[in-house]
């Protein structure tokens, strides 16, 4: 099931804020990594993954000459990063800004530690799911900058064309798809929704329900048949973790791998004549993958909220700075000219193609259940446990852990 557009924030166009305005602002969230504004304009921190600093230089400064607000980039671990801003932020400390993925979003809204953003008329402006996957109960958390989804990787020299259906492709040639003694149920996801069994249904507003839980569904007990089934066959194998499928492809053992753009640099290294393709379905209902997206949020306590909304909006929300961040990450930019222009490669291409069918990894705290119990019941089916059986206890033990 398709997650339909979330609730928008109101149309109208951002006011750019003028020195003199934000002159009179206090100058960040205080703490030893926020602000101190030295100069008149003020000052935002921003905490950026340690890679893509960089990236952002050019819009920080553009920034800073336009309205005297200086942003103070700071380059930290992704690993670090969340936990560290949700510790700090309700003490005052930490930044007026942070990167990160929008499924932190559950967490950060629990916690009271994110404020919204106005994106006013460009809120039209960015890929569907990117601006899906930025709203949380209706409302915009997140600047989006980076959609990434996995897609089939192909080795053309192998097979030539693309396959027409999922038993198209395994009679083909090999497939391979990391799985692992506990499951992955993130790579296998786009067969599932083939089945027409979403984890989660959706409210009114196109939300996520964490009432709605459509695991149990038919579609779901007819995918667990389905995955009993590829498992008996050996198609889905949990003895193949990430490094085997990996080096499979690579070594031209197989011929489809199904993974995301992280892995194409590996491939493309090794020669590899490598197209994308879409998942193909077992079912002839298309294969929605999980969308991950990247991007922004602004910290609740910020004193300077209007000056980072405008920074994210009007700056870090441009074909220029989200080309740039494409080119320090080579993940598909969250806007659409700029995913466009980016897509002049074809291997971008095909990862925006099968991104047009793709759904955001749900952002609910109720997601934390289903992951607990989802690849464990997986990986059992596959490896030969009574489908029906094991999918209904899955279901329970989702269900009770929601109550």
């Amino acid at each position: 099931m398709k997650v339909n557009k979330r609730g928008m924030v109101a149309a109208g166009a951002i006011a750019i804020v003028s020195a003199l305005t934000l002159a009179g602002c206090s100058t960040g969230s205080g703490g030893d990594d926020s602000s101190s504004g030295g100069d008149s304009g003020g000052t935002l921190t921003v905490w950026v993954d340690a890679e893509r600093v960089d990236a952002l230089q050019g819009a920080a400064d553009a920034y800073k000459e336009k309205t005297g607000v200086t942003v103070k980039l700071v380059g930290k671990s992704v690993d670090d990063m969340k936990d560290d801003f949700i510790q700090q932020v309700p003490t005052g400390k930490g930044p007026d800004v942070v990167m990160g993925a929008h499924d932190w979003l559950g967490e950060l809204s629990t916690n009271g530690v994110v404020a919204p953003i106005e994106l006013g008329d460009s809120s039209e402006d960015y890929l569907p799911v990117a601006l899906q996957a930025a709203t949380y109960e209706g409302t915009v958390y997140m600047l989006p900058y980076a959609v990434e989804n996995i897609a089939v990787l192909r080795n053309a020299d192998l097979v030539p064309e693309p396959a027409t259906s999922f038993d198209d492709m395994v009679s083909k040639g090999t497939f391979v798809v990391e799985q692992g003694a506990e499951g992955n149920p993130y790579h296998l996801y786009p067969f599932q929704t083939a089945f027409g069994a979403p984890v989660f249904g959706t409210d009114d507003s196109g939300s996520y329900d964490p009432t709605d839980l459509q695991l149990g569904s038919e579609g779901g007990f007819a995918f667990a048949d389905w995955l009993g089934a590829q498992g008996a066959a050996g198609t889905l194998n949990t003895d193949i973790d990430g490094e085997i499928a990996k080096q499979q492809f690579l070594d031209g053992t197989a011929a489809f791998w199904l993974t995301g753009p992280w892995n194409v640099g590996a491939a493309t290294e090794a020669g590899i004549n490598v197209e994308i393709d879409p998942i193909p379905s077992p079912t002839g209902e298309t294969a929605s993958p999980f969308a991950g997206v990247k991007g922004f949020f602004v910290s609740a306590e910020s004193k300077n909220k209007v000056a980072a909304n405008d920074f994210l909006v009007n700056y870090l929300g441009t074909e220029d700075v989200q080309l740039e961040l494409f080119k320090a990450g080579n993940v598909l930019p969250a806007l659409t000219a700029a995913a466009d222009t980016a897509a002049s490669d074809p291997i971008i291409a095909g990862f925006q193609a099968v991104g047009a069918d793709a759904v955001p990894m749900p952002a609910i705290p109720a997601m934390g259940a289903v992951w607990q119990f989802w690849g464990v019941a997986e990986a059992a089916i596959i490896n030969g446990e009574d489908p029906q059986t094991t999918w209904q206890k899955l279901v329970d033990d989702v269900t009770a852990a929601i109550e």
